[in-house]
């Protein structure tokens, strides 16, 4: 069956499924479901767990061989199973044997990136639908954002005013895992007290040393040396780089709409509020950028942006940090 993220906790509450899917893009709120599916299956007992990541080195015949045996002291086990490129590949038929018969000792976890529609039409998916759950997770809107950045302080016990509400919401739209990160930071901060903009600009400035919207900034502007050092920083303190590269990629898109906006003649501070760009300094950082990166530049860094991506999620040798450093360098160079 097919179910929405909201009405996992009362599923789960009735009895555990075999196996669960949670697919989408929004690697907080894939984290969260993810999260409560393990939590009941450990309250019911299922305390082992294996970890499979769906890459080329996967051996599914291992995979199966697992599904075959005997759990040690027959402890019930859960085993996830990562899908980056939400394709099963080579392990369809694997999963397709399992889940006719799924095992009463074994709760399946599937983690998945979005489903293409091509996916959803073979067996194994079928197979899931009758034995399983599927919670799929899809991008909050932008213009719900602000609704969800409410409702998400609320569950927190925070009160926004509206000025700070649309602060929070400028800086974060498009990105719930910062969102996330951020209202927690303010919850420490503020007490029982209102959160006004005042507060807002303050805790950003406490948080760190440095913090990810500062890096995004530096790195528009072409600020390289001083980028290079807030990415040292930001790696000691053990910032996700998650949090920013969101963040980053949406701005650079910007920076490549505007360009084709003013070259047929839009002003670029009435296109940043129509875009909803209000805060000056912000604004001011992507005009001026639109105005010294090219378009290949532009083009080169948001491939960039992907490679910090899969880097951040253990796909490649090297860490997001280094191709965080290769970028700032291209920003600042003049094509």
């Amino acid at each position: 069956m097919k179910t929405q993220p909201g009405q996992l906790p009362q599923l789960l509450k009735k009895g555990l499924s075999p196996v669960y899917l949670i697919s989408g893009d929004e690697p907080l709120l894939v984290q969260e479901c993810c999260d409560q599916v393990r939590k009941a299956a450990l309250d019911a007992g299922f305390v082992d767990r294996l970890t499979f990541h769906a890459d080329n080195q996967l051996d599914w015949n291992a995979v199966a061989d697992e599904f075959s045996a005997m759990s040690l002291f027959a402890e019930r086990r859960r085993i996830e199973i990562h899908l980056p490129t939400g394709k099963l590949g080579d392990g369809r038929a694997v999963l397709e044997r399992v889940l006719q018969e799924p095992p009463e000792d074994i709760i399946l976890l599937l983690i998945s990136a979005r489903l293409d529609a091509a996916e959803t039409r073979r067996k194994w998916y079928k197979e899931l639908q009758n034995k399983g759950v599927h919670v799929p997770i899809w991008p909050v809107d932008a213009d719900k954002f602000l609704g969800w950045l409410q409702q998400r302080a609320s569950s927190r016990g925070l009160s926004l005013t509206r000025g700070a509400l649309a602060i929070l919401g400028e800086r974060l739209e498009g990105n719930l895992l910062a969102a996330s990160q951020e209202l927690d930071r303010l919850s420490l901060l503020s007490g029982t007290d209102t959160i006004d903009e005042e507060t807002v600009e303050q805790a950003v400035q406490d948080s760190s040393r440095f913090n990810g919207f500062e890096l995004v900034t530096e790195l528009l502007a072409g600020r390289a040396p001083h980028a290079g050092k807030m990415i040292g920083v930001l790696q000691q303190e053990g910032e996700n780089p998650l949090g920013l590269l969101s963040v980053l990629t949406r701005d650079l898109n910007l920076i490549l709409e505007l360009r084709g906006a003013a070259s047929q003649g839009e002003n670029p501070s009435a296109f940043l509020k129509k875009r909803g760009v209000f805060q000056p300094q912000r604004a001011r950082v992507i005009e001026q950028a639109s105005r010294r990166l090219s378009r290949p530049q532009l083009h080169q860094a948001i491939e960039v942006c992907s490679q910090i991506d899969r880097a951040a999620k253990g796909f490649d040798s090297l860490t997001p940090w280094h191709y965080l450093r290769d970028l700032s360098l291209l920003l600042s160079a003049r094509f």
